[in-house]
């Protein structure tokens, strides 16, 4: 009896200890975040010879990054090289070493850096030029044309550029076009201020336009004798587009002969654009008026000409597009099957036939019109102890495995992403199964993904929480391979996972939605804090499932994208004319929904091969979209 209480104290003991350490990692990393050196310090003291003692170091390495020595940083590099933070900090390190203008030291440690930094890119072209101005200013100049923001360590270069003469007015006006098409206004300001003197658009009229271009483009009071009023008729336009293209296209047809050819194709391309996106059946006569389309509008073009079924203009966009774009699996398909629409059998076989080897959506649709019937490859390889064993004991997997142990997430992906990135795939299916048997099924699923010869896709299609999720489906009719497809795109079967929308759960419930589910279910007490219970959130998800299935036609294809982006847009995006499960799927506006639908009934399919249903193809599973029924479609009820 002693010695059992001796032994529970000490185990209670060790726990406490255990407790009180992931207490004071937790403190640590606030400690960081908030700039506490002092705090941090007398942690890192406590946590001496932790796993995650990198961690405390990288954080109080990072606090004094600027006064840091040469060789305490080079230190820390090469004692965790095994480690992403060496990466980041090395990252960090040259941007500090850029921005103080050490160039030396910069350019010894820049060829050390494995990853792509914009920020860091700049410093080392402005290092470069120090040396051949010429030769690191042309390096600079596709910068200029880069539509994101970008930071101020490439301000130099476009500076010098301008000041060489490399940037001519129409190169800063593809610029200012490039920031209005992105609605950004106030960057197309700063833009314009490289312009020459007097040439600048009038800020004032461009927030006008922004907030009203349709008054704008009624007024009609232009002033089209300089550039600056031209490109401020043109983006109206394209601004009024935006939310009504018939209105923007009427606009245009009186106005475009003021101006030159190319600038009324500019305007048309945009027009054909929006208009594509906001299912217009006028988009390919706007775009008929159109020239030098990018990859984005050939996109919209090929959609718009698929919702018209006009295969010779799908294949046309196709082969108009960079090799780069064509080559996706989706407009290889596509063009295959415009292809096989117009009579060229053979040459649609010639595509479709590598497309259908490939694990994706279209890959799918590739096989079944081949004739092929989708199945789960068989696992060719299954990792035995020893194998999971050495998996499991890589430092770089331990210190994820703890990552996730104390809900860091982010930190436990970055650390779990950079142990794998050189396995092969004997150690990536190992990896995987270490994963699930820590129950990360995220890292277990993304990382069976990762595989090129070697597949498992028991581990790639994984059912945890099966027993809860069986019940909730049998009870409300829902097919549990389409749930399944659905909470793998979800939330990769975390519990816990918490969209930037603020979804949580299983099932990425958002609050209101939660709420008017536990309302109509009539569950008592109701708190959000329940959200992230397995069988609550599976409970709540299903029935809204359930819900909007019943609110669309019993239709998978329509209640997937009310699931991602809400009932009221998944009805607008339906045809005037019936058409194909896989042209709606393909031709929703939102790229996130279009991508959530496409992969929610590509893993349906796996998963009813997986639990060995009766199987139904892809393209049976897509079926058919019909048009709107007004007057027959069930209401939506006050669904939030």
């Amino acid at each position: 009896m002693r010695r059992l209480l001796v032994t529970l104290l000490m185990l209670s003991g060790s726990l406490a200890h255990g407790a009180s350490q992931d207490d004071d990692f937790l403190a640590a990393r606030e400690a960081f975040r908030v700039g506490g050196a002092s705090k941090l310090e007398g942690y890192a003291k406590r946590l001496n010879g932790h796993l995650l003692e990198p961690y405390l170091t990288y954080w109080q390495l990072s606090l004094r990054l600027e006064r840091a020595a040469a060789d305490e940083v080079r230190a820390f590099l090469v004692a965790h090289r095994d480690s992403p933070l060496s990466e980041s900090l090395r990252a960090d390190w040259l941007k500090v070493l850029g921005k103080n203008e050490r160039w030396e030291l910069f350019e010894q440690e820049l060829p050390l850096l494995l990853g792509d930094d914009i920020e860091v890119t700049c410093y080392a072209l402005q290092s470069r030029a120090r040396l051949n101005a010429s030769e690191a200013l042309r390096e600079a100049r596709p910068l200029w044309f880069v539509t994101r923001e970008l930071p101020e360590s490439c301000t130099p270069l476009f500076h010098a550029l301008a000041a060489s003469g490399q940037l001519s007015p129409d190169d800063v006006w593809t610029r200012i076009r490039l920031a209005l098409e992105a609605g950004r206004v106030s960057r197309a300001r700063r833009v314009a201020g490289y312009l020459p003197a007097g040439q600048a658009p009038e800020p004032r009229v461009l927030e006008t336009i922004a907030s009203n271009p349709a008054g704008f483009l009624e007024r009609q009071k232009f002033n089209l004798k300089g550039r600056a009023g031209r490109e401020a008729v043109m983006f109206a336009a394209h601004r009024l587009a935006r939310s009504s293209p018939p209105q923007a296209a009427r606009h245009w047809a009186k106005l475009e002969e003021r101006f030159a050819p190319e600038d009324r194709a500019y305007v048309w391309g945009l027009i054909g654009y929006l208009g594509a996106m906001h299912h217009d059946p006028n988009a390919l006569a706007w775009y008929a008026r159109a020239v030098d389309l990018s990859d984005l509008q050939l996109a919209w073009k090929a959609r718009a000409a698929l919702r018209a079924r006009a295969w010779d203009e799908v294949l046309a966009a196709v082969e108009a597009m960079t090799e780069k774009e064509a080559s996706e699996p989706a407009w290889r398909y596509w063009r295959a099957r415009a292809l096989k629409e117009l009579g060229r059998a053979e040459d649609a076989e010639q595509i479709l036939k590598p497309l259908a080897t490939e694990f994706n959506f279209y890959g799918q649709l590739a096989l079944e019109e081949l004739g092929g019937k989708i199945a789960t490859p068989p696992a060719a390889y299954k990792p035995g102890t020893e194998d999971v064993g050495d998996v499991n004991q890589r430092i770089g997997i331990r210190r994820a495995l703890e990552l996730y142990r104390l809900g860091l997430r982010p930190e436990a992906n970055r650390e779990w992403v950079w142990a794998i990135r050189d396995f092969d795939d004997k150690q990536l299916l190992a990896a995987a199964e270490v994963a699930r048997r820590y129950e990360v099924y995220d890292r277990a699923i993304n990382t069976a993904d990762r595989t090129t010869e070697l597949h498992d896709f028991g581990l790639r299609y994984l059912a945890p929480y099966r027993d809860v999720l069986t019940s909730h489906a049998a009870r409300l009719a829902l097919d549990e391979a389409w749930v399944y497809g659905l909470i793998r795109q979800e939330s990769r079967f975390i519990p816990d996972a918490r969209s930037r929308a603020g979804a949580s759960g299983l099932m990425q419930l958002m609050p209101g939605t939660a709420r008017w589910v536990a309302r109509k279910l009539g569950l008592k007490n109701w708190r959000w804090s329940k959200v992230n219970e397995v069988d609550t959130n599976i409970s709540l998800g299903t029935y809204y499932l359930r819900h909007v299935l019943d609110t669309l036609d019993g239709h998978p294809v329509l209640a997937s994208a009310a699931y991602n982006a809400g009932p009221g847009r998944a009805r607008a995006w339906r045809p005037e004319a019936t058409i194909e499960g896989a042209v709606y799927a393909e031709t929703i506006p939102l790229s996130e929904t279009r991508d959530y639908v496409k992969k929610v009934m590509a893993n349906t399919t796996y998963y009813a091969h997986t639990f060995s249903e009766q199987l139904q193809s892809l393209k049976q599973r897509l079926g058919v979209i019909g048009p709107r029924r007004i007057e027959t479609e069930a209401p939506l009820d006050d669904l939030p």
